[in-house]
C-alpha cells in the first residue's frame, strides 16, 4: 500500500514530525478532504488545489496534479479528521497553520458557495489546528476579499 507508511505515521498516538514530502501530502490530502466535504468535489476545486500546491512548493502543473491525485488516493484511506490534522499540527509551524487555514478557505470557496459540512469541518480543522475562530474568519475575509477583486 503506497500510502502505509505515512498513514502509520498519521494514525501513531505520539506521532512524529512528518518530513517535507509527507506534510506536503497530508496537507495536500486535507484541502481534497475540504473539497469532498460538500460530497460535490468540483474541477473548479481540484484547479484550485492545483495552483495552490504550484504556488506553495514550486511545482508545474504536472507535478501539482500528481501530489493532487496521491492526495486524492491519500484522503480516501486516512483517518478521521482529528487525527489526520493533529498529524499536520505537529509538522507545521503555527505561522504556517494559519496559511493552510487560508487555503482550505480558497478550497471550500472555489465553487463560489459556502455549504454548511463544508464550514462544520472548516471550524473543526481549524480548532484542531490551535486556529481560533477570529483567525478563521480574518483568513477567509482575506481569500473572499483577493478572489472578489477586492
Amino acid at each position: 500500500m503506497i500510502f502505509r507508511d505515512l498513514l502509520n505515521v498519521l494514525l501513531d498516538p505520539a506521532p512524529q514530525p512528518l518530513s517535507d514530502g509527507d506534510a506536503r501530502m497530508a496537507l495536500t490530502a486535507l484541502l481534497v478532504r475540504i473539497a469532498r466535504a460538500d460530497h460535490n468535489y468540483a474541477e473548479v476545486e481540484k484547479d484550485r488545489i492545483d495552483r495552490i500546491n504550484m504556488a506553495r512548493y514550486g511545482l508545474d502543473i504536472g507535478g501539482a496534479i500528481i501530489l493532487r491525485e496521491q492526495a486524492e488516493g491519500l484522503e480516501a484511506e486516512a483517518p478521521d479528521t482529528v487525527r489526520f490534522t493533529r498529524a499536520i499540527k505537529e509538522a507545521v509551524a503555527l505561522d504556517n497553520r494559519i496559511a493552510v487555514i487560508e487555503s482550505m478557505w480558497q478550497v471550500a470557496l472555489a465553487d463560489g458557495e459556502r455549504d454548511a459540512q463544508e464550514d462544520a469541518l472548516m471550524r473543526m480543522a481549524a480548532n484542531l489546528l490551535g486556529i481560533n475562530d477570529v483567525q478563521s474568519a480574518a483568513a477567509r475575509q482575506r481569500v473572499e476579499k483577493t478572489t472578489n477583486g477586492g
